[in-house]
């Protein structure tokens, strides 16, 4: 059974070359409390909302159980809601700490590519430091 690493590599590796896989795994989760900061979702709607913005094609078996670990961290809260004609389906909402852990995180993440910025050159052919004779 893949971990939750390798299915968000494999549920991105068929649609969306652009972003290292690797990438894609360390802001998930926080991307994920984003789209949900704008209101309550069900699952297809968050991985729609990350797909329109660029991150490709997130699956259910990748999305799914990253939110169950949200939920469980207590910064989500899901509930069962009657669908319209339909099945039910469940929706998540942030709660007040997750509102609070996306602000924390978000600082710390702008904080990251800030000094990962500063070590990458500006043009990729310069190398960063400069060499020794």
């Amino acid at each position: 059974m893949p971990t939750p690493a390798h299915a968000l590599a494999d549920a991105t590796a068929a649609t969306d070359q652009r972003w290292p896989a690797e990438w894609l795994r360390g802001v998930l989760e926080l991307c994920a409390l984003a789209v949900l900061a704008d209101g309550a979702g069900h699952g297809y709607a968050v991985a729609q909302q990350l797909e329109a913005a660029g991150l490709g094609s997130v699956k259910g078996g990748t999305l799914y159980p990253l939110l169950a670990r949200l939920e469980g961290a207590g910064l989500v809260r899901a509930e069962w809601r009657a669908g319209q004609g339909g099945p039910g389906r469940k929706v998540f909402e942030l709660t007040p700490a997750g509102h609070a852990d996306l602000v924390r995180r978000t600082e710390l993440w702008r904080d990251f590519t800030a000094l990962t910025g500063r070590v990458l050159p500006t043009d990729a052919s310069t190398p960063t430091t400069p060499s020794s004779p």
